[in-house]
């Protein structure tokens, strides 16, 4: 089976513990780890995959042959992502030009269900650019939706002053006139994220209909050995099991769902379903 997981620690607890269930298993190394995303969900070119949750809930959605296999990878808080160099704030983005790498993105797609939930914001109202498209087959951005010009990149655009805001969390430029649009973001993240019960996600692991079915043994047994490493981070930003992931992924499938990010609603208990019939086993087994 080929595994591509971008934590180290993760990656050698599966590539073990499935060794040991008896399958040939190996890393590929693919780095950033998204890369990965398009072929494992379209081709089902690797076999256990780290993904971002829109891109499975997309998948999903376009019923592709791959399940989640409910561990988390990353975790974080997501208000600071918008980000602005001039004066304005969020009470500004209805009207003004909005850049993030992909409408699917998943930072964005939190981004902007705290946007509509918290602040009010209509978010036809306001002038986005994406730059890349999603990584699932058969999804075309919104209509009301930009694509940049060929060649152009979101950190050029919006440090040359192109774009009022930019939704970005790795590709975040080093910028001291950089600062985040919604005041005191961390604090509000702190907040939203106490009152939720649970952290945004980002990234969790899939699995392929066919690995799940034909290698279930070796694939439940990497699901515990990642399992019990997430289970050791103290701040508690790699949830596992399918209970503790319900909330978060539950949330993010709706907003994704309002913003046009996915082309059916996909209801969580659906992705347990899946998950199960394609293992062989039921909710329980996968924590939940």
């Amino acid at each position: 089976m080929k595994l591509v997981v971008g934590r180290d620690d993760l990656a050698a607890a599966a590539l073990g513990a499935g060794t040991e269930a008896g399958a040939h298993v190996e890393r590929q190394d693919i780095k950033p780890v998204h890369k990965a995303s398009r072929g494992f969900v379209n081709d089902q070119a690797v076999d256990v995959c780290e993904l971002a949750v829109v891109t499975l809930l997309q998948a999903v959605a376009h019923d592709k042959p791959v399940v989640l296999l409910p561990v988390t990878t990353l975790g974080r808080t997501q208000h600071q992502t918008l980000v602005t160099m001039g004066a304005l704030t969020v009470a500004d983005v209805e009207g003004r030009s909005v850049g993030v790498r992909s409408w699917s993105q998943t930072t964005g797609v939190w981004l902007r269900g705290f946007l509509t939930e918290q602040y009010g914001v209509d978010l036809r109202k306001a002038d986005w650019t994406v730059y890349e498209p999603g990584h699932v087959d058969g999804y075309q951005d919104p209509s009301w939706v930009r694509r940049a010009p060929e060649g152009a990149r979101l950190q050029s655009d919006f440090l040359e002053g192109r774009l009022d805001f930019g939704v970005m969390g790795n590709e975040l430029p080093a910028d001291d006139r950089i600062r985040t649009a919604i005041p005191d973001a961390l604090d509000v993240a702190k907040r939203w994220t106490a009152e939720r019960g649970f952290l945004p996600l980002n990234h969790v692991v899939g699995v392929t209909e066919q690995a799940a079915a034909e290698n279930s043994a070796a694939v439940l047994a990497m699901y515990d050995a990642m399992r019990e490493v997430a289970g050791k981070d103290p701040a508690g930003t790699n949830p596992a099991g399918f209970e503790a992931l319900r909330g978060p992924v539950a949330l993010a499938a709706r907003y994704a769902r309002e913003q046009d990010v996915l082309v059916r609603p996909v209801e969580f208990d659906e992705l347990v379903e899946r998950s199960c019939a394609a293992l062989g086993v039921t909710p329980a087994r996968l924590g939940g």
